[in-house]
């Protein structure tokens, strides 16, 4: 099953209220939301991808630790974006001091910002296309490294501020570089 993007804005224009309380309501579906309103309900994944994005966001938790300079998020986090889209990526970082400048309320809710740091892990129900134009609008947001990991085809996207998208294509492990310095993603696993 693909996901499923529903345009309703012609009838319904859900709040920014109105849309948490329609994920809280519904813990057992994956809901997005574009800058436009349409709203994109994604299946769950399977175990496959469930355990390999388990593998790389224990990593990237274990990294968290032990550095002590940010906050990393798994799937289930939502981020308001500042286009006003609302979006869950894979796994996320960001910074301790954009996390303690978040009021007590914002963090039990959609983080109102854009991580620093992204990962999708593309699954079988997920379109490489939307994916893409999904890792643009983060940087378009103020991400700055993400990496889309399409294990069908053992490629990796990197995604920087300014630059062009680098493909690499088979590597063995990723480097956080300046915004994760001594980061380092382990690929076997996953």
């Amino acid at each position: 099953m693909n996901a499923l993007t529903v345009n309703f804005n012609s009838i319904i224009k859900l709040t920014d209220e109105q849309f948490f309380q329609l994920c809280q309501d519904n813990r057992d579906l994956r809901f997005e939301r574009n800058a436009n309103g349409e709203l994109i309900i994604m299946p769950p994944t399977g175990g496959e991808t469930g355990n390999r994005n388990g593998r790389l966001t224990q990593q990237l938790f274990n990294w968290t630790d032990v550095d002590g300079t940010g906050i990393a998020f798994d799937s289930s986090t939502g981020f308001k974006l500042p286009n006003g889209g609302d979006r869950s990526p894979d796994a996320a970082w960001i910074p301790l001091e954009r996390w303690n400048a978040l009021t007590v309320e914002q963090k039990r809710r959609f983080l109102p910002l854009c991580p620093d740091f992204v990962v999708e892990l593309l699954s079988p129900s997920d379109s490489l296309t939307a994916t893409q134009e999904k890792m643009q609008e983060y940087l378009a947001n103020g991400t700055r490294l993400g990496w889309l990991i399409v294990r069908a085809s053992r490629r990796v996207e990197i995604y920087r501020q300014g630059r062009e998208v680098e493909v690499l294509e088979s590597p063995a492990s990723l480097s956080g570089e300046d915004v994760l310095p001594r980061f380092v993603l382990n690929l076997e696993p996953i």
